[in-house]
């Protein structure tokens, strides 16, 4: 994020446009709307301004640019089509330390105006930080078609019983639940249908039933997947914005982290071999706390929780101190992270079985089934098995697997950031200690990893 997106209070504000054709109308009209006290000056105006300006809604001054007419302005937006006074606006806005937009000119500007959606009181603004205005007005578009125009009264309802519940619930945490409960069920649908009284009454109704000191707690034991954001499920992305509570570890993806509500406390619990910044047993109990003091805790975990997730350890945890949780499985490294390194873990002519391996056991050791894992005519796909890989390929070539076995390490994969080394077993060591390979890594090991040269189709730039 390189702006800040703020909304900015300018009603009665003296704000200043520098232009006089259409673009300049433009943003005096968007300026209107937030009831601004506007200044516009120009050597000439079109016949939309000159009209604005006859209504008295706009006070325009014929005059060439001059510094002095930004003095006392909140806001300033430089509209016209001459380069040079465009600069010399935008200078004499930073001069004054006053926000200054300058038209399509991105690097002259303190703030750039996104594409709004208006459903007041409810406005959204969608910004592409200046560097493609054309694709902001194009996921406007896509949020218009889901956001009916009575949103901006539910909005309305919702602050008339703003106080009401600020009296009666305690906290911030139960002031938040009661509104998502309403926002979910039957009120909305009386707003959207045009029946405001009647939502007025069920909120009421609602609010006089609720019990104002209900703070029951649960764990969300939720799959973030491999790392790209957009394989996490429906259910997941829901619970991820219920929170209170987030304990994460070190596989969580930031891009699916910037998912996660924004105001939730975040508690990273994360591993590396040898290296845990919290026992699981404490992992454990703390969720268990923290949904007893009414918390709802989301548990995020990179790939699926039940795969080399200890998940199953959580989840004993919470049922001997009678946590309520939910379990949402997410797409496993192994089933993501092969498909974007273009690898199929099974295909009629190489893989009939697959076998999913932790690289390391609870004690640390490499004492792995290294017969199952030789069988032919299967792939083999390693979690966390970076740091012993060496040692992984000597046994399995001692097993009888063939050293020129394909092999390949996927670092961070289904990310921007993937990397993947293809090698044989002979030389897989070598080849990943030179590329500098880093966990997260994956390794998968078989026949099928000759495919990738034919099938990736995600080529990382």
């Amino acid at each position: 994020m390189q702006a800040l997106p703020i909304f900015f209070n300018i009603k009665n504000r003296h704000c200043v446009v520098i232009g006089g054709g259409d673009v300049a109308t433009r943003k005096v009209t968007t300026l209107l709307k937030a009831s601004a006290a506007i200044t516009l000056y120009s050597p000439e105006i079109c016949h939309e301004l000159q009209d604005l300006a006859d209504a008295k809604k706009i006070n325009f001054i014929q005059a060439n640019f001059a510094p002095n007419q930004l003095n006392g302005s909140c806001l300033v937006i430089a509209a016209t089509d001459d380069e040079a006074v465009n600069m010399a606006v935008s200078i004499a806005a930073k001069v004054q330390n006053i926000p200054v937009n300058v038209v399509d000119a991105p690097d002259l500007c303190t703030f750039t105006m996104g594409s709004i959606i208006d459903r007041s009181p409810v406005v959204i603004a969608i910004s592409s930080e200046g560097n493609a205005p054309v694709l902001a007005r194009y996921i406007r578009t896509k949020i218009e078609t889901m956001l009916p125009a009575t949103y901006g009264r539910i909005a309305t309802i919702a602050g008339e019983f703003r106080e009401q519940v600020k009296e009666k619930f305690a906290t911030t945490q139960l002031r938040r639940r009661f509104w998502e409960g309403v926002l979910q069920g039957p009120m909305v649908e009386r707003v959207l249908s045009g029946q405001e009284q009647a939502a007025r009454e069920l909120l009421q109704n609602i609010l006089n039933n609720a019990d104002a000191t209900a703070n029951q707690g649960e764990v969300f034991l939720v799959g973030g997947g491999p790392g790209d954001p957009d394989l996490l499920t429906f259910r997941a992305l829901r619970l991820m914005q219920q929170c209170d509570v987030c304990v994460y570890d070190k596989l969580v993806s930031p891009e699916v982290m910037e998912l996660v509500r924004r105001d939730a406390e975040l508690i990273f619990v994360g591993k590396s071999r040898d290296q845990h910044t919290m026992p699981q047993e404490e992992i454990n109990e703390l969720l268990a706390k923290l949904a007893l003091q009414g918390k709802r805790v989301l548990r995020l975990k990179g790939g699926d929780p039940f795969i080399f997730g200890r998940g199953g350890e959580e989840i004993e945890t919470l049922m001997q101190h009678g946590v309520p949780f939910q379990v949402v499985p997410g797409i496993t490294a192994a089933n993501g992270v092969s498909s974007y390194a273009g690898i199929p873990l099974t295909h009629r002519d190489y893989a009939q079985a697959c076998l999913f391996i932790t690289g390391h056991l609870k004690d640390g050791t490499l004492d792995l089934d290294w017969v199952a894992m030789s069988r032919p005519r299967q792939t083999v796909v390693i979690y966390m098995g970076l740091v012993g890989l060496k040692e992984i390929c000597e046994k399995l070539i001692e097993h009888g697997v063939s050293a020129t076995m394909p092999v390949a390490v996927v670092q961070q994969g289904t990310t921007q950031r993937q990397k993947v080394v293809t090698a044989t077993l002979v030389d897989l060591a070598e080849k990943v200690a030179l590329a500098e390979m880093k966990p997260p890594c994956l390794t998968i090991i078989g026949e099928v990893v000759q495919l990738r040269e034919k099938l990736n189709w995600f080529n990382v730039t």
